[in-house]
């Protein structure tokens, strides 16, 4: 009879929701009180960002010692980079295609434009300074600044190192192990509040932005969800299809995970939850730790997606014409500099900036576009999400090595590469 009466406390997906529609109505009703909640949502922000590179870099490790370990190092390398430049590249000629056939953008006002919100945004990526960042010359700076692709690298070589000097390496390994158990069990601390720091990130950005700018800016904002949609329910699947993967199955698990980075803007607060919910899925261990993280600065498909519609964008605004030539180079340019958006401040916009000089096109259509990034950015980064989701059980499948939920446990699975 006492449990009977006790109520069961809600998922965390509707913790999540409630928690948005209290900060949006906060926001709309009080703007003075709902700005001030900001500190909520940066401290919930703060307190996964403090977990996430402890966390990472003991990943990568050993997942490098258990794939090498199985002489599938170079396999699992080829195929996720194999997998992440056909998938990105194919959304980007998609959304060309959905960006000319619509026509978004064309026919809006430009002539009162301001370039203020570029103010201080770098207006082209330096290919050479990204290629040398990859390599620390300060692993500590790299750990201090939280820059995920040189710890990766760093993360990468230790591995293998570890892996050469065989028994030596067992108290490192030992260590790091339990340090990962520590870091998932913190994770799980920060998620517990993720309704609090979505309240405060919502109640900000709603009482800041207002509805207006959504308003007049609409069609680029309907266009963007529409194109999110094709992706996260047309092209996933039909790859969920192509390689055996239960597609809606992930989907449905994941789903709490997109939900809280589309309301709070960013990725990277459910990176460690997300490898943790795809090494129970079914996907061995250093698959997942290794794919997924390696997908956050090379798959993002929620980034590809974004920014060649707002390239599209900017070409219909001003009236340009592309000739076929035209297209394929962008859709090389795009290919490229779209795999460099997490290593850049502000990436998105630097590479919009970039595609628009390329183009001979003036910043003001970028900055137009920026005013508005609020409302695009939460559904452009659930399908970073989404797409790094899928990417580790598809490599999983093609190695042979994806065992769904509830055939073996959580240990069983990670020892599947050995």
């Amino acid at each position: 009879m006492e449990k009977r009466g006790q109520l069961k406390r809600p998922s965390l997906m509707i913790q999540v929701v409630i928690g948005a529609v209290i900060g949006t109505l906060l926001g709309y009703l009080s703007p003075a009180v709902g700005m001030e909640m900001e500190f909520l949502g940066t401290l919930f922000m703060n307190f996964i960002q403090m977990v996430i590179v402890p966390l990472i870099f003991p990943l990568i490790v050993l997942a490098i010692v258990e794939i090498s370990k199985a002489k599938r190092f170079g396999n699992v390398a080829f195929k996720s980079f194999a997998y992440f430049f056909v998938v990105t590249t194919f959304l980007i000629v998609l959304t060309l295609i959905i960006g000319a056939l619509s026509n978004v953008g064309n026919g809006l006002l430009i002539d009162s434009i301001s370039t203020e919100a570029l103010d201080g945004i770098a207006n082209s990526i330096d290919f050479r300074t990204f290629i040398l960042g990859i390599i620390p010359s300060n692993v500590f700076q790299a750990f201090a600044d939280g820059n995920l692709l040189p710890i990766i690298f760093f993360g990468i070589f230790l591995g293998i190192s570890l892996v050469t000097i065989q028994e030596k390496a067992k108290p490192v390994l030992d260590f790091f192990d339990a340090w990962i158990s520590a870091m998932f069990k913190m994770v799980n601390y920060a998620i517990a509040v993720a309704p609090i720091g979505v309240f405060g990130f919502l109640a900000y950005d709603v009482a800041t932005y207002g509805v207006s700018n959504l308003l007049s800016l609409g069609q680029f904002v309907i266009w963007a969800y529409l194109a999110y949609a094709v992706v996260a329910f047309v092209v996933y699947p039909i790859i969920g299809l192509g390689f055996k993967v239960p597609y809606f199955s992930l989907l449905k698990e994941t789903s709490d995970l997109s939900l809280l980075a589309f309301s709070t803007g960013s990725s990277s607060v459910v990176l460690p939850s997300l490898i943790d919910r795809l090494k129970k899925f079914g996907v061995p261990s250093s698959v997942a730790s290794f794919v997924t993280t390696l997908g956050y600065s090379f798959n993002l498909g929620g980034a590809a997606v974004y920014t060649t519609l707002a390239v599209m964008f900017v070409v219909n605004l001003y009236g340009a014409s592309l000739n076929v030539t035209d297209y394929i180079a962008l859709v090389f340019f795009l290919t490229i500099i779209t795999k460099s958006i997490a290593a850049v401040p502000s990436g998105a916009v630097v590479v919009l900036l970039a595609s628009a000089t390329q183009l001979g096109l003036p910043p003001q259509g970028v900055a137009l576009l920026v005013s508005i990034d609020f409302f695009v950015n939460a559904g452009r980064t659930a399908l970073n999400v989404v797409g790094n989701a899928l990417a580790p059980v598809v490599i999983a499948k093609t190695e042979g090595k994806f065992v769904p939920s509830g055939v073996l446990n959580e240990k069983e699975s990670s020892n599947l590469v050995k």
